[in-house]
């Protein structure tokens, strides 16, 4: 049994006496422990390497003390499983120099054996789980279909991702066979995530809110709740969408156990449109960690408040900046533990 279960009894819609905390990329690039070892060790080393990819989920635990982990990976390891090479480059980000541009492209993309391609990850869960002790629960992630498409048409990060959707819009049967590859390998992954031992998954949907609302039913959300349903009786799946908030009346419907919000989103706009039935994740501006910490606090009780501390789980609104204090971090954490209604 996990000792801090929280996390878990809210993702059931359980009545808690506070929200259960715990922030997006917690494990990593503020840290000066993990600093230490990104400096040693190449990204994907990081990725593959069990041990190293355990020890990085942790040091937020030990650290900050948030009430949840989420496992030190990328969503980029399943494009890479796929036969998509994906390296990661200094001051630029995610590069994949053979961009699929073409059907023929499309069509050598392979659905592969999980256990072969991404057993490292299932390794580090395992070993996460040891080092955990049951302190508390661990969370396993993908990226949503369409998100890893975009990476992989585009080649690389975008503000835009123009490519990837004109790609949808002039080849949309090509475009529809890649998703479905990528939606296969995901719910396969994920799968045996759970398997290895992680209490919950949450997909990112990083890239849905460059699609328009029809274009996003067709192209994302679809791809999304078949990895929803496929899940549902193993796990609680969270499904954070950025800049979908006008798809989170559809998501509510859906069998998705939280939803992430954006920080453009208001707690009640977003109670409002998710239909005020499902547990919500969100939305602290990560920017907004750089205000002193009584203004942390301050804020952070605000939006607890806002939210209600039923069917809710404080997060930022997306992932942790680098330069972040840990001091600034920790505030946020302990704000949330320190909330009395």
């Amino acid at each position: 049994m996990i000792k801090n279960d929280l996390f878990l009894r809210v993702l059931k819609g359980e009545t808690v006496q506070r929200p259960p905390v715990w922030m997006m990329r917690q494990a990593g690039r503020y840290l000066p422990e993990f600093i230490a070892l990104r400096d040693k060790y190449d990204f994907f080393t990081r990725c593959q390497t069990p041990e190293l990819a355990a020890e990085i989920t942790v040091q937020p635990i030990r650290r900050i003390a948030p009430d949840a982990a989420i496992l030190f990976s990328d969503i980029l390891v399943i494009p890479q499983a796929m036969g998509i090479e994906v390296l990661m480059k200094e001051n630029f980000g995610p590069f994949l120099p053979n961009p699929i541009r073409t059907i023929q492209d499309v069509e050598k993309v392979i659905v592969p054996d999980v256990n072969e391609t991404l057993g490292y990850v299932f390794d580090a869960i395992k070993l996460t789980k040891e080092m955990l002790n049951d302190e508390v629960p661990l969370i396993g992630f993908a990226g949503s279909p369409w998100t890893i498409m975009c990476y992989a048409v585009e080649g690389k990060g975008s503000k835009s991702f123009d490519m990837a959707k004109g790609f949808c819009f002039q080849h949309p049967e090509a475009a529809h066979v890649l998703l479905q590859k990528i939606t296969d390998t995901t719910i396969l992954y994920l799968k045996e995530k759970v398997k290895a031992g992680v209490n919950a998954v949450q997909i990112f949907d990083s890239w849905g809110g460059m699609l328009s609302p029809v274009d996003y039913q067709e192209f994302s959300w679809k791809y999304i709740n078949q990895i929803i349903e496929a899940l549902a009786d193993d796990a609680p799946v969270i499904v954070f969408g950025k800049g979908c908030w006008f798809a989170l009346g559809e998501m509510g419907k859906s069998r998705a156990s939280a939803l992430g919000v954006d920080w453009t989103c208001s707690p009640r706009n977003a109670r409002y449109l998710s239909g005020g039935n499902i547990t919500l994740q969100g939305n602290f501006d990560p920017s907004r960690l750089l205000s002193p910490i009584p203004t942390i606090k301050k804020m952070v009780h605000e939006m607890i408040d806002e939210f209600g501390k039923d069917k809710y789980i404080v997060n930022l609104g997306h992932g942790i900046l680098p330069n972040i204090p840990v001091d600034h971090a920790k505030a946020f954490i302990d704000a949330v533990k320190e909330y009395n209604q």
